[in-house]
């Protein structure tokens, strides 16, 4: 197996290995540990050859190769992907299957991926364990007692076990981070609008952003480098310039002469775990022996991050997940009974009592509790101006610093149903990520640690809009001391 795109397109050059066989030993693979792991929903095992065997028919022609060409994939089911089932975890989608691909999945085409499969994922994306899920729960494969974290944890744990070179995730309030953080990979975060959402189940539209999942740090920047930029199918996504960001890692020197890294004063006060402690700190004193100049920034409005993304997450998960009403697409309750004298709302009720988890209905609940008339100012109104207030304080807390350094979560991966019945302690488990989605920002997990139970510990790295290169010299400096791609999981 490989830990990077770049050496597995150095054996492809050298005709070491054929595309095929690459494809047909992750294959394998998935068919030894997924039993253990439950990461894939739906595989795609016969597409996935036929498109190495295209690799190498280009490689036996002397062509050039994309950016991702050959490099096996799993992706999250919330990406829409034609002819494919795609069930964002629900029985409401159990047997979706779209007419057409997100652009996501269209450039990751054109760039020469190889979509081994869709994975499990957290309900429509909402929840922090891989536990809500309708198709069961996936597993951590450090330890298969543990969560793999979520909303993307199938994403995550594929990668760590080696099932997949790379995932595409998504993340609303730390669901590529977190379950980065607790499986040990690489999970980047784009700002808000470098990488369409157009074909992405929509969770929060204002939150939601994809981004990839991977061993190193230079495979998640040649993911986002390929699927970002304009989408006129999107209209919240950005024209501003991509970066060439693979070129940037290859001529990086190590060097952060020059640069300073922020810590969040509100998060040093934050009581975490002793290892995530240790994981922060030995993560500070490498970025600052790079050169970087360590200075404290204060974001006060940070420690009402949960509250105020809760309510805004809710509320546009209510107005989106309205369209889910048995009729048009998706599961329905029995029609036997609405020919029974059913009324229409009663069997928009049933079919979304039986389609929706717990989970989701409980925040389609909340969310239309805060968008209620007499509350809507009170609640939604108001954590929109907190939201802005948030970003502000980012803004002036970048002026000083170009990147931040903070933990992804306050412990390592939980146990199965440790969480899953406290609804409250589940949402705090996203106190050090949802601010990023706030206010929009670029944020990316490295993994520097296993901690003393054997489980990894990561760190995550913020920078300020469009300043997605900052976080690579911050990260590949991270990477190259703690090389945390060379542990592997025994799953």
């Amino acid at each position: 197996m490989y830990s990077s795109i770049q050496n597995l397109h150095d054996d492809l050059k050298a005709k070491k290995v054929s595309s095929k066989e690459v494809i047909q030993n992750y294959i394998t693979k998935i068919e030894e540990s997924d039993s253990k792991l439950n990461c894939f929903i739906t595989k795609t095992f016969d597409q996935a050859l036929k498109q190495a065997e295209v690799v190498d028919q280009k490689i036996s022609k002397g062509e050039e190769l994309g950016l991702l060409e050959g490099a096996p994939f799993s992706i999250k089911d919330m990406f829409c992907t034609k002819g494919v089932r795609t069930t964002a975890g629900s029985r409401m989608l159990e047997n979706f299957i779209p007419p057409y691909s997100s652009t996501v999945n269209k450039r990751l085409d054109a760039a020469g991926a190889i979509m081994l499969g869709k994975v499990n994922q957290d309900e429509f994306a909402m929840g922090s364990s891989n536990e809500t899920s309708y198709f069961g729960p996936s597993f951590n494969p450090w330890d298969v007692s543990k969560v793999p974290g979520g909303s993307s944890g199938a994403s995550a744990a594929s990668v760590a076990a080696r099932m997949s070179l790379c995932s595409m995730g998504t993340d609303t309030g730390g669901s590529i981070r977190q379950p980065a953080h607790f499986c040990g990979t690489v999970g980047f975060k784009p700002t808000y609008g470098r990488v369409s959402r157009y074909g992405v189940v929509a969770f929060a539209s204002s939150l939601d952003q994809a981004g990839p999942l991977s061993l190193r740090v230079e495979d998640a920047f040649r993911v986002v480098q390929s699927i970002s930029g304009k989408d006129m199918m999107d209209n919240t996504s950005s024209d501003k310039a991509v970066p060439d960001w693979v070129s940037e890692a290859k001529s990086f020197n190590g060097s952060l002469k020059g640069k300073r890294v922020g810590f969040i004063k509100e998060y040093a006060e934050t009581d975490v775990d002793p290892e995530i402690k240790e994981a922060f700190e030995k993560s500070l004193k490498v970025l600052k022996d790079a050169g970087a100049e360590v200075k404290e920034v204060s974001i006060p409005l940070i420690k009402h991050g949960v509250s105020v993304y809760y309510l805004v997450a809710t509320s546009e998960a209510a107005s989106n997940l309205s369209r889910y009403d048995g009729v048009r697409y998706g599961f329905r309750a029995e029609v036997e009974d609405a020919a029974k004298g059913m009324s229409l709302d009663d069997f928009y009720a049933k079919t979304r009592s039986q389609g929706f988890g717990e989970e989701v209905k409980r925040r389609i609940l909340l969310g239309n509790f805060a968008l209620s008339s007499g509350y809507y100012d009170a609640y939604y109104n108001k954590s929109c101006q907190v939201r802005r207030m948030i970003k502000s304080e980012y803004e002036t807390a970048f002026k000083d610093v170009d990147f931040i350094l903070s933990p992804v979560s306050a412990t390592q991966a939980f146990g199965v149903n440790e969480r899953v019945q406290d609804p409250l302690k589940m949402f705090l488990n996203d106190f050090f990520t949802v601010s990023v989605n706030l206010a929009g920002l670029p944020g990316i997990t490295v993994p520097v640690m296993k901690a003393s139970n054997g489980l990894p510990c990561g760190v995550q790295l913020i920078a300020n809009q469009y300043d997605e290169s900052h976080l690579l010299q911050g990260a590949l400096t991270l990477e190259n001391e703690f090389k945390f791609y060379e542990e592997v999981p025994s799953v």
